[in-house]
């Protein structure tokens, strides 16, 4: 009896500690998707040119790796954008993260690397994607555990400070 009760103990002993390697800090790449809505009204100040009836969306998915102890080590994200009912043609000048929370200004923090003219949307509408962007630890980080402080937007020449923007929303 004695040794089936020991057998009992070092089957549990084992399932518990199997069950802790499955822990979210548990070394190792994950991904992490966060959206927004773009309109030219969400830019401050909100555009009122030939550019405020479009719209669109951006998905972006954030690659991390966490040490032993959660923390993230290193990033990158992979951001795809669509665009649509802007004039045609209307070229793309900049994509990129700002920190700032919903009617505020901030920083670019995370660069799509979009270069001006990469992308024109012949017909109004189009899509921009850019894949494997580092993103600096601290600033994915605090993105993940903040997200609506941080905002999405494409800039043109029309609207060099922004023609359509969104906040980030985590999935």
């Amino acid at each position: 009896m004695n040794r089936l009760l020991g057998i009992a103990a070092l089957v549990s002993a084992l399932a518990l500690s199997a069950a802790c390697n499955d822990s979210p800090t548990e070394p190792g790449d994950e991904t992490i998707r966060f959206t927004a809505q773009l309109s030219p009204a969400n830019e401050v100040p909100p555009v009122t040119n030939a550019e405020v009836s479009g719209s669109g969306t951006v998905t972006i998915d954030f690659n991390i790796n966490r040490n032993s102890s959660g923390t993230i080590t290193s990033a990158t994200a992979d951001f795809q954008v669509t665009l649509n009912g802007f004039p045609a043609p209307t070229p793309l000048t900049m994509a990129h993260i700002h920190g700032g929370a919903s009617g505020a200004i901030g920083d670019i923090l995370v660069n799509t690397g979009l270069a001006p003219g990469e992308v024109s949307l012949a017909n109004g509408s189009g899509s921009v994607t850019k894949t494997n962007v580092s993103v600096t630890a601290n600033i994915a980080q605090d993105i993940i555990s903040n997200p609506a402080n941080y905002y999405f937007n494409v800039h043109s020449p029309l609207n060099p400070a922004g023609m359509a923007r969104g906040q980030l929303v985590r999935q």
